[in-house]
């Protein structure tokens, strides 16, 4: 199974059969772009999740692209946008969410800290609302519950880099969604006394 913190780079993509126009079209903005700090270039490195790569590489879409000679390139930007869409969600629904499992009397020490440390403005694990200190200084056991749920949110939070390549509005809201669901039922799987709590999220 492919770790979902492997890279490929732009060179790599072509010896993978990708042309400019494919990359561009079905994977979008590179999931991470910077200097390369081994060696100067002008060029900056440009790499991509080698999970999204794999599940574009199985859609339909990139076998007409590639027995097309890259014609991805001259695709309508809406019917791009659709692929990378449609390419997103198959990586999200495939990719495995690997929860931190650890000691419940350990889990709620750390939902506490990260409680305390959040401060106002972090009232709830989606943010905003009552300040963290006072709801945690209250030592209500559906506090405690929340903080818990909060703090394993915020441990998955690398999973957000998956969304990238997904434009307009609609299909990132559809794509948020679809991880938010996948993260949560991980976390109910891992932790089942949290599954009512995330289930009031959604």
């Amino acid at each position: 199974m492919t770790d979902r913190m492997t890279y490929v780079t732009l060179e790599g993509l072509r010896r993978r059969g990708w042309t400019d126009g494919m990359v561009r079209d079905l994977l979008g903005h590179p999931d991470v772009q910077g200097r390369n700090p081994r060696r100067w270039s002008v060029a900056p490195v440009r790499l991509y999740l080698l999970a999204r790569v794999e599940a574009v590489e199985r859609a339909p879409e990139f076998a007409a692209c590639a027995r097309a000679g890259g014609a991805a390139g001259r695709v309508a930007p809406r019917v791009a946008a659709e692929r990378r869409r449609r390419a997103v969600l198959a990586v999200l629904r495939a990719e495995p969410i690997r929860v931190p499992v650890l000691p419940r009397a350990e889990l709620e020490r750390r939902a506490v800290r990260y409680g305390r440390e959040a401060g106002d403005g972090a009232g709830s694990p989606d943010g905003g609302g009552v300040g963290a200190q006072d709801r945690v200084g209250q030592g209500g056991a559906g506090d405690l519950v929340w903080w818990q749920l909060a703090y394993l949110r915020q441990a998955l939070r690398p999973y957000d880099a998956l969304l990238d390549g997904v434009s307009g509005a609609a299909g990132r809201a559809e794509a948020e969604r679809l991880l938010r669901q996948r993260v949560d039922a991980a976390i109910a799987q891992a932790y089942p006394w949290l599954a009512d709590a995330c289930r009031g999220r959604r």
